[in-house]
């Protein structure tokens, strides 16, 4: 029985087994028949991103583990000589760029706006500024070919991935606290009108953005009691002009961190309130992320709640001091944490908070003072008077003036005229404000329109009612030297050379005029052209509210792409020669800027023909000198040509100032008569593909454009601002340009001092004092936002230890009670013909304002006192 049984189990196997194979031929024909005759099923569109990948431990670490293993130890001494028979092989074709819209589109679509001006258009762009802002691993959907990856090691100092966030404006530092207030009310905006980002399809870019920043926040709360709140050294920072590709190769980054010891409740109740915004924004389309948000949200409010302390948040003094103190930002964020929550001791909180919080009616939303934002926030969660009195008070003085008169200043055009540094974000986000009061329930019926009609002229000086806009790449004649590091794009940490931005930084708001309407478009006016992330935070939302009532249409085809200009060259020119050898000095620049960039494998190649009756193998190379080397071969090509082969050491060569972006190697070919380099030719490969030049053959040619200007508004033919002319003694020669004149809350200038006479002069013994009146006798502060020598022959080199020191005078002299003396040049020499530049900031603690008219050294460069050695080689005293 048992025998029967399994040789019936058996044929049950052989049956099945046949089955099998026949499904399995059938299954091979079906799908042979389907993939040779049907029709393929065309491919979905893929919807924009509103998300990004979020670098992993693993993937930090991998990335760091690279980086260490590429760096090498410059040397400008090659080996003495080298041999090879190493055939050469084919370039690739040059590398290619990906199609990318451009900042004037291809067409419109969307709602036609009634409004006076395309705020659908203005909305976009304002989005895409914060895309050209971000820090990190960038998403395949960047919607720019001159913005890469940056600062990929940040964090590697505490252990810990900080890659991501936002720069904060025209440099390349990641300060929290601006970053952490900028996301908040981008966070807000979308909060009160969501409707308007979904009608101008730009709900997807602002999510996308909120949710950049909040993802480096949490990255940035590894602990419950410990936050890190910046990276990067901001005087280090200001010290260099370089794009931020290429910054981690030029400096250390280091993080600093608040925690239980050395607590800081203003940027992590700031932090807190953005978390909690987003995640609220997200709570129906990531719940996961959300929850994560308002975990680390509960977590950093918890924070800065116990300790109501400021003193370890240090790093940032002098650049984003919280002179507001922190009790508006437990206010703000206890508000919005309230929102996610439902939880009313989190309201309760923001009750208890704000009458603490600094109460200056006649300031404004910004960074450092949020208290009007949580009144408002209170007004309509409360409705109390306590909040609807604040934030009238606060919109009368920016509108019709307080009922004991007191008004905000109205330039001649009808700027809201609040401060010299970046006055139009002071202006945009009080009409933020005022637009979003005069929608709520809680105003007035009498003030509605007088709060809206501020916003709209407000928004409309902005965007063009002057004759020029201030938004870059939007209206009619905007701004096209915007003091942005990257978009300027400086190759030799000069920000006057090249002396047009290399990029159209579309989007961002600059400061704006001084108080009677007086704008320079100048790259190194920081007070008047710089840009910054907070500076369009309540400009974005204003955009947005007027897009609820007048909308407008939105272009297709945009992005911030642009034409490729000059990024590489090669010169090479003949040192010596005779019948048996050639010497060739090439030099070699790296001016990359679409993206900038450090490139892992740069590969200079110098073809030749060999000579008759010879071979590569009978031919040598050697050489003396090469900057960053890392090996010198000749290699043999088809037929008779030959070419020797540079290799430069890994990201060594890059455009971050003279010695890093221009290269010289100088090497003789032995076995080579000097005839042979009237026919001899270069090409330059970064990566395996060709970029500048072409090989023997000629294929894979690289047509070098001329560089390019950025696209400009149609009627913008404003020159760059003339400098006064330099005043001198024989010695030297001293010119400067203030910022702002008549009243302003810094004394700020760029000096120049041009050594004109014929010995060189000490710089370690050169000292500059600047005389003036500190009529408040307030407390003075001293900041180098740039120095540097500009030598003749071309070199630039950066000065990083400059200071400043404050003496009174006694008895007060005409123009002067005061003295700053201008030091710490360095070791070197400043000899004939080199120029020293320093661009300085003198301002009070506060930032109380000056009278700058009736200071000593303002009346002229003369006034100015230059000493050497302790003696006056230029100036004169006040008497």
């Amino acid at each position: 029985m048992e025998l029967k049984k399994l040789q019936k189990k058996a044929k049950i196997a052989v049956l099945c087994g046949i089955f099998v194979i026949v499904a399995l031929i059938l299954g091979g024909v079906v799908y042979a028949w389907h993939h040779t005759f049907a029709k393929k099923k065309p491919e979905e569109p893929s919807a924009p991103e509103t998300t990004e990948t979020e670098i992993t431990s693993d993937e930090t670490e991998e990335e760091s583990s690279s980086s260490e293993s590429e760096e090498e130890t410059s040397s400008d001494t090659l080996p003495s000589e080298s041999e090879s028979t190493e055939e050469t092989t084919a370039p690739s074709a040059p590398i290619e760029v990906k199609k990318i819209g451009t900042i004037k589109g291809d067409g419109y679509e969307g709602t036609k706006g009634t409004g006076k001006y395309n705020y659908g258009e203005a909305l976009q762009k304002s989005l895409l500024f914060y895309e050209l802002q971000r820090s990190g691993k960038l998403p395949e959907n960047t919607r720019s070919n001159w913005r890469g990856d940056s600062c990929l090691n940040d964090g590697s100092d505490a252990g810990i991935d900080l890659t991501g966030g936002w720069f904060d404006a025209g440099d390349n530092v990641k300060f929290n606290l601006p970053m952490a207030y900028t996301a908040s009310i981008l966070g807000w905006s979308v909060y009160e009108d969501k409707d308007a980002y979904v009608e101008s399809k730009q709900l997807d870019y602002a999510l996308g953005n909120i949710r950049w920043a909040n993802e480096y926040f949490i990255k940035c709360h590894p602990s419950e009691e410990k936050y890190f709140y910046q990276v990067g050294d901001g005087n280090a920072d200001h010290g260099w002009w370089g794009p931020c590709e290429c910054v981690e190769y030029q400096m250390n980054r280091p993080s600093y961190f608040v925690d239980a010891q050395n607590p800081g409740s203003a940027v992590t109740g700031e932090t807190a309130a953005s978390l909690a915004v987003c995640s609220i924004l997200f709570k129906d389309i990531d719940p996961a992320f959300s929850e994560t948000c308002l975990s680390h949200a509960k977590s950093l409010y918890a924070f800065a709640d116990k300790y109501k302390s400021d003193a370890g948040y240090t790093a940032a003094n002098g650049f984003y001091n919280s002179w507001s103190g922190f009790y508006d930002e437990l206010s703000w964020a206890a508000v919005w944490l309230y929102r996610a929550t439902g939880d009313a001791s989190y309201l309760s909180k923001a009750k208890e908070y704000y009458p603490k919080a600094n109460q200056d009616f006649n300031w404004s939303l910004c960074w450092d003072d949020v208290h009007i934002g949580a009144a408002v926030l209170l007004s309509q969660e409360t409705g109390e008077k306590t909040y609807t009195q604040a934030v009238e008070k606060h919109l009368d003085f920016w509108t019709t003036g307080t009922a004991s008169g007191e008004r905000i200043t109205y330039t001649p055009k009808g700027l809201a005229w609040l401060d010299s540094w970046g006055s139009l974000r002071y202006a945009t986000t009080a009409a933020f404000v005022a637009s979003v009061y005069s929608e709520s329930d809680v105003c007035p019926s009498a003030k509605k329109d007088i709060y809206w009609d501020f916003a709209v002229n407000q928004a409309g000086y902005a965007l063009g009612d002057t004759g020029r806009s201030f938004m870059i790449g939007f209206g009619e004649n905007y701004p096209v030297h915007p003091h942005h590091r990257t978009a300027q794009g400086s190759y030799c940490d000069n920000m006057n050379e090249p002396g047009t931005s290399r990029h159209v930084l579309c989007g961002a708001l600059v400061g704006g005029p001084d108080a009677s309407d007086g704008y320079e478009d100048t790259v190194t006016n920081y007070n008047t052209n710089e840009v910054a992330c907070d500076y369009n935070a309540g400009f974005t939302g204003l955009l947005a509210k007027l897009y609820t009532r007048y909308h407008g249409q939105t272009l297709t085809g945009f992005g911030a792409g642009e034409d490729v200009g000059e990024e590489y060259k090669v010169e090479t020119s003949v040192n010596a020669g005779g019948s048996d050898f050639l010497e060739i000095k090439a030099l070699t620049f790296n001016m990359t800027g679409w993206p900038a960039r450090a490139p892992k494998a740069l590969e200079l190649r110098y073809y030749f023909t060999v000579p008759s009756g010879k071979t590569a193998s009978d031919l040598s190379v050697s050489s003396s000198y090469g900057q960053d080397v890392a090996s010198l071969t000749i290699l043999a090509g088809d037929g008779n040509t030959a070419c020797v082969q540079v290799l430069f050491k890994e990201r060594s060569f890059y455009p971050g100032g003279q010695e890093e972006y221009k290269k010289e190697v100088q090497f003789r070919i032995t076995g080579l008569p000097q005839d042979a380099a009237t026919s001899a030719s270069v090409a330059l490969f970064e990566d395996g593909s060709l970029v500048f030049g072409q090989v023997p053959d000629g294929s894979g040619n690289v047509v070098t454009p001329a560089p390019t200007s950025p696209t400009q508004g149609p009627s913008d033919t404003t020159p760059a601002p003339t400098s006064p002319a330099p005043s001198g003694n024989g010695k030297v020669t001293v010119s400067i340009d203030y910022s702002m004149s008549g009243t302003g809350n810094s004394i700020s200038g760029n000096m120049t001092i041009e050594n004109t006479g014929s010995d060189a002069i000490d710089l370690g013994s050169l000292s500059v004092e600047y005389y003036f009146t500190n009529e408040k006798s307030g407390a003075l502060t001293f900041e180098c936002y740039h120095s540097a020598v500009s030598r003749k022959g071309g070199n630039y080199e950066a000065l990083n230890s400059v200071k400043g020191e404050f003496s009174k005078i006694g008895p007060k002299k005409t123009g002067a009670d005061t003295s700053c003396t201008i030091s710490a040049f360095g070791s070197g020499k400043l000899d004939k013909g080199d120029k020293l530049i320093v661009q300085f900031s003198i301002h009070h603690n506060d930032w109380s304002d000056f009278n700058l008219s009736d200071d000593y050294s303002r009346s002229g460069a003369d006034k100015i006192v230059i000493r050497s050695g302790g003696k006056i080689i230029y100036g004169t005293e006040p008497g």
